[in-house]
């Protein structure tokens, strides 16, 4: 049976290839090709994949990077689709969960929010878990850099403390959206916020992520 993170790339080949190469996507300026690019290198290139948490050598990343893209669209796609390598540790189904999910996830959501007239799904259950899961363990790296305090309130679940600090600001919403917001993409979540207005709007423009 496919996990969270296989349906997630399954369903992101398929809407790559129906915006185009050259659709927008909400990763900087990249465009879908890039973006497709970016995702091969990570299971298939250690080389470039290192570069993309190392940052003295970004630039060596970005180089592999631009060495893919260039491969013509439907192939980058596939190599995207068919998934990573039998050596790569994301090929065993638990590997694949804790570390794909999340990040075919918020790329699924790149492309489908930077297109015109979008509009949020709904989730299921077995992805919701997995994204919630993925917050509980990672939020507090992601948030480390709040300018505020920072709690994640999904309906029907435990609060999450990203950041202790004081004031506190307090992101309420679905699962997604929450993960959208704090993997920094505030401006397309829906997450709401609430506390002192100051740093709410710290908040709404600080950097997440990695």
């Amino acid at each position: 049976m496919a996990t969270s993170a296989q349906h997630e790339r399954q369903q992101l080949c398929d809407l790559m290839l129906h915006v185009g190469p050259e659709a927008p996507t909400l990763c900087g300026g990249w465009k879908v090709r890039d973006l497709a690019a970016h995702l091969v290198v990570r299971e298939r290139r250690p080389d470039g994949a290192i570069g993309i948490l190392v940052h003295p050598l970004a630039s060596y990343a970005e180089k592999v990077r631009a060495q893919e893209s260039e491969r013509d669209f439907e192939e980058i796609i596939e190599r995207v689709r068919t998934g990573p390598p039998r050596w790569s540790p994301t090929h065993v189904d638990g590997v694949d969960r804790f570390v794909n999910t999340i990040e075919f996830f918020i790329h699924h959501e790149d492309v489908r929010r930077a297109q015109d007239q979008w509009a949020p799904r709904t989730l299921d259950e077995e992805l919701q878990d997995d994204v919630y899961s993925t917050l509980s363990r990672g939020s507090r790296m992601l948030a480390r850099k709040s300018p505020a305090g920072l709690v994640l309130e999904a309906p029907g679940r435990d609060a999450i403390v990203a950041n202790r600090h004081e004031p506190k600001v307090t992101a309420s919403g679905p699962v997604g959206e929450l993960a959208l917001f704090i993997y920094g993409r505030q401006r397309h979540s829906r997450a709401k916020l609430s506390g002192p207005a100051d740093a709410v709007a710290a908040t709404q423009s600080a950097s997440f992520g990695v």
